[in-house]
Formats: C-alpha cells, sequence, structure tokens
C-alpha cells in the first residue's frame, strides 16, 4: 500500500468530511408504489434542486455481481462504498467455483460428503442476495455423483429478495428436481423450514431467538409437523397471513417423526454466501460449552461449512467451500494511515455495514487511536410498527461526534429507507422516509457551523418500489383482489449521490457522466479530504480546478 499524497491544488475542506449512507432510497419515477416521491421530503428535495446531484449504479456488474439483472445489495454495496474499488462478489465467486468444479475438488467439500447425512441449510431462492438456488441444486446433485447416501434440506423461505409469496414456485419444481434425483441409493428431502426473518438468519446479534428457533427447528426436529414443505406453507400462510419472510416454522415428518434431525456424525454446509445473517448460525454450530446465548439442547458432533468463509478476521465458519473476495487497500486502511481521524455510527441492524463491510469485510479498526465506531441499539420489533428505527439517536450521536472536534472523517448509515421497505408497508415506508428527512435538516447545519462537507448517497435502491411493476406497462402489478402486490425486495434502480459543500465548491466541478457507481466515492471523499485517490481506486465525482 502507497501512501495518500495531498493535492496540489486543494487543500480539501477545513472543516470535516461525512459520508451520510441513506440505505434502500433509490432514484425512481414517482408512482403509486414510489414511497419516497410519496413521502414529505423538503431537505432531500432541497439537496437534489440545490446542489449537484448524481447517480451511481449499485447493482449489478457495478458492484462485482454476476449481470446487471442482480440486485444490489448493502453488503456489496458498502464493499463498494468503502473500499472504491468492484470485486468479484459472493454470487460470481459461488458460480465461478461450481462452474469451474474448484468447489468440489475443495478439502472442505472432501470432509462433508464424508458425513452420515448431509444437510444443506440456507436462503432457499435465486434472489442472489444471499444466496441461489442453483447453487444448492448443483451441490445436491454433485453429492448423488459422489455417492453421498443420505441429504437433507433445510429451507429458509425468502419473499425479500424475490416476491413476498413467491415460495411455492420454488418448492414446487424444486421437489421435481428431487424427484428426479431420488432412487434406492439416494435419499433426499426437504426436512424443515420458515421464513427467513423468523428463524435463523438474525444479524448483529439483534435477535438471538430467531437462532434459536432455527436451532430447534433444524437441528432438534422440534415443531409442528407438515408431510411436506408445499402443505406447511399453504396452511401457515393461510392460518397467520403472513408473507414468506413471516413464516413460522415446520419440520417435515413421516409418521409423527421428523424426517431429518441432525445428529452426531452428519455434515451441514450452509449454502448462503452473503455473510452477515450467516454468522450466528455458524457460531452456534462452532461453539464449544461456552456458548450462551440460548439453551442448545443437544449439540450434535458434526462437520459444519459455510459456502464462504463469512468473517475473516474471526474465521467464521472454521471451514468453508469457495474463498470470499480478498478486499485490500480501502478508504480505512488509507485514511488511516495519513492519520486521519475517523467516526462510523448506525443502529444494529446496518453497524456492521459502515464498519465490517466497509473495511472489506474486517473485523476490528485499522486504528484503535484514530478510529472511533459507535452502535446505537436497534429495537426488536417489526419495523413497520417504528418505521423511524433509531434515526433520531443515530442523528444525536453523528452531532455530538462533528461537535467534538475529534474527527476529520465521518460516516453513518440510516437503515430505514431498507429495513422498512423489506416489511411492504408502504405507509410505514414513507414515515421511515419522513423521519429520515427529519435527520438530514438537523445535521446540514451543524456541518456548515463547522465549515464542512457531505456525501449524501445510498447502497441501494429499496423504497423507490414498494409495489411490483409491470415489466410491458412499467405500472403496479395488482393481484387477485385488486390491490397492489407488494415488493420488499431491493431494486435495479440508481442511487442519488449529493454533493453537500457550502464552502469550496467554486475549487472543483462535478462529473455528471454515464458509468458512475458506488465505488466512485471513496476516491471522492480523498479528494475533499485534501488527497489524491490511490490508483486502484474508481475516478472522484469531483474534478479539481
Amino acid at each position: 500500500m502507497t501512501k495518500l499524497n495531498k493535492l496540489t491544488k486543494f487543500e480539501g475542506v477545513s472543516g470535516p468530511v461525512v459520508t451520510i449512507v441513506m440505505d434502500g432510497i433509490g432514484i425512481a419515477p414517482e408512482s403509486e408504489g414510489n414511497a419516497i416521491s410519496l413521502a414529505y421530503t423538503p431537505t432531500l428535495d432541497m439537496l437534489m434542486a440545490k446542489y449537484p446531484t448524481v447517480k451511481l449504479a449499485a447493482h449489478g456488474m457495478a458492484v462485482g455481481l454476476p449481470s446487471d439483472d442482480d440486485m444490489g445489495n448493502s453488503e456489496v454495496g458498502h464493499n463498494a462504498l468503502g473500499s472504491g474499488q468492484v470485486f468479484a462478489q459472493g454470487a460470481k465467486l459461488v458460480s465461478q467455483s461450481i462452474e469451474s468444479g474448484k468447489i468440489f475438488a475443495s478439502e472442505t467439500w472432501k470432509n462433508a460428503v464424508k458425513g452420515n447425512t448431509l444437510h444443506f441449510l440456507g436462503l432457499f431462492s435465486d434472489g442472489n442476495v444471499h444466496s441461489h438456488i442453483d447453487h444448492l441444486k448443483a451441490l445436491i446433485a454433485k453429492a448423488k455423483e459422489e455417492g453421498v447416501k443420505r441429504v437433507r434440506v433445510h429451507i429458509l423461505l425468502d419473499g425479500r429478495d424475490v416476491g413476498e409469496t413467491s415460495a411455492l414456485e420454488y418448492i414446487d419444481p424444486f421437489e421435481d428436481f428431487l424427484t428426479s434425483l431420488r432412487c434406492d441409493t439416494f435419499d433426499v428431502m426437504i426436512a424443515s423450514g420458515g421464513g427467513r426473518m423468523k428463524i435463523t438468519m438474525d444479524r448483529y446479534e439483534a435477535d438471538w431467538s430467531m437462532v434459536d428457533r432455527g436451532w430447534h427447528t433444524h437441528v432438534l426436529g422440534e415443531g409442528r409437523q407438515f408431510a411436506s414443505a408445499h402443505e406447511a406453507v399453504e396452511t401457515l400462510r393461510a392460518e397467520t397471513g403472513a408473507i414468506d419472510q413471516d413464516i413460522p416454522p415446520f419440520v417435515i415428518a413421516e409418521n409423527g417423526t421428523p424426517v431429518g434431525t441432525i445428529e452426531d456424525g452428519d455434515s451441514v454446509i450452509f449454502f448462503n454466501f452473503r455473510g452477515d445473517r450467516a454468522i450466528e448460525i455458524s457460531k452456534t454450530f462452532e461453539a464449544g460449552e461456552e456458548f450462551d446465548k440460548f439453551d442448545r439442547v443437544r449439540v450434535p458432533k458434526v462437520f459444519y461449512a459455510g459456502m464462504l468463509e463469512y468473517d475473516g478476521d474471526l474465521h467464521i465458519p472454521s471451514h468453508y467451500l469457495v474463498n470470499p473476495p480478498e478486499i485490500t487497500n480501502t478508504t480505512g486502511e488509507y485514511f488511516t494511515d495519513a492519520g486521519i481521524p475517523i467516526y462510523a455510527v448506525s443502529e444494529t441492524q446496518k453497524y456492521g455495514h459502515v464498519t465490517y463491510f466497509w473495511n472489506g469485510n474486517r473485523s476490528g479498526k485499522f486504528s484503535e487511536e484514530l478510529e472511533s465506531y459507535e452502535e446505537v441499539l436497534s429495537d426488536v420489533v417489526p419495523f413497520e410498527q417504528r418505521p423511524w428505527m433509531k434515526c433520531a439517536e443515530i442523528t444525536d450521536k453523528l452531532i455530538d461526534a462533528l461537535r467534538s472536534g475529534k474527527y476529520k472523517y465521518l460516516r453513518c448509515n440510516f437503515p430505514n429507507g431498507d429495513m422498512v421497505g423489506h416489511t411492504g408497508s408502504l405507509a410505514a415506508t414513507r414515515i421511515g422516509v419522513e423521519a429520515l428527512d427529519v435527520c438530514l435538516a438537523r445535521i446540514l447545519p451543524v456541518i456548515d457551523e463547522l465549515k464542512g462537507a457531505a456525501i449524501i448517497t445510498a447502497d441501494h435502491g429499496n423504497a423507490d418500489e414498494m409495489y411490483e411493476t409491470d415489466k410491458k406497462t412499467g405500472l403496479p402489478k395488482a393481484g387477485k383482489t385488486g390491490k397492489f402486490k407488494a415488493k420488499t425486495s431491493h431494486t435495479l434502480n440508481p442511487v442519488p449521490c449529493i454533493i453537500y459543500d457550502n464552502f469550496n465548491a467554486d475549487a472543483y466541478t462535478v462529473r455528471n457522466v454515464d458509468g458512475l457507481g458506488l465505488a466512485n466515492v471513496a476516491a471522492t471523499t480523498a479528494n475533499l479530504l485534501g488527497y489524491e485517490a490511490p490508483d486502484m481506486w474508481e475516478k472522484s465525482i469531483i474534478e479539481i480546478k
């Protein structure tokens, strides 16, 4: 790593530079389902009208995903924002490894197929944000080819990165796929499941009870029993009205006996490639007697592996099938090396995004002396019930840090547009966006007071499309009842990048050109701080005069 060089024509902003990530705030045409355009946002409207605003690509190849049909997500978005580079990301890495056969040549795979029963656990869809069902199918087919006798699949229903009630569109064809493989020497079945926001896939230790429920469902086989996953989804959906992500856990059983508990001598592969919602269940399988998050009751001796290493510093899990991208030369490395004091803050739901993901999937700090991280504990309630989330508290912390005079570079994430957007509630998401706008109105005067500047952007869209859209007409899709179908996933829309600077705008021009993406933000930040960007970073959005 080379050191940052000072700019010769611009000394940089005299006050602090702040990156504000408005999570889930994309740019889309006004519509019945655009919670952002429907919300009362005088501050955001003013910013986009008065200050230089460019559109950044936040999905597909611009953030390292296989194609531009792939939605961006918070992990890859913050990797790009923090590193200034585009790396081949989880889905692409796994697909390449399967196509080349490298994944099956790994020692991890060779050990996994030696188990009595090979269990696959993960998010069951083709959303390509946390997992892809094609990866699962390839692993199962290869397991049969290599002589594995018994396979059990534990499915976490999506309804978040794909249609909110699309579970059976995946379950039914998958059952046909399993039937095509099943024979006297290959016993394969779905064994358990439940909604991704009900069991197993908690993140940032926000709600360990989710993992507790998942453990009892997948490992112990405890829970309401059904003859098939199809029957479970139809019944539980009819009884509860829940969308897929919230469907209660279920167990597949024959004659009252679960078909797929996890036992001593088995192998377990967690087939998600994204790390944030894979770490806790991985810890639960690998922890010893010191584990104190909940009563595991019984801890089978298994060979456990992840699709990737979900935490490269803490080495979670111990075994994994595909090496994660090595993200180096990040802003954190360069800025601390230059002696720049840094502050990062968000609430629990996005805290890891402004720390772990921002630093290139690295736990901990580059400098204990120069970096301060602050986490505001998230509410453990459905986000549509408190759509303002903790944005006011995040703002309090950020303003305190700004006025302390300790920090030259600060970053924060407001989760509202994404986390509330994922609930599918248009009304709640509007409130979440309006709460964010109030916070922006509080922050900007403090930045001015300190003669600072801000880069106000997002990591991907979500709140900008709250209804499924008909690709032919461009209008919201209506369901059988005539009501619009809620959309709970991210979007393919660009995101705004606003350069807020009332003191130095005459020193540079803003390049409003095609081809800009999230990775261009890092070099922009370096320039505002008075430094040239390293050559490996994507080019700055601003050009010094």
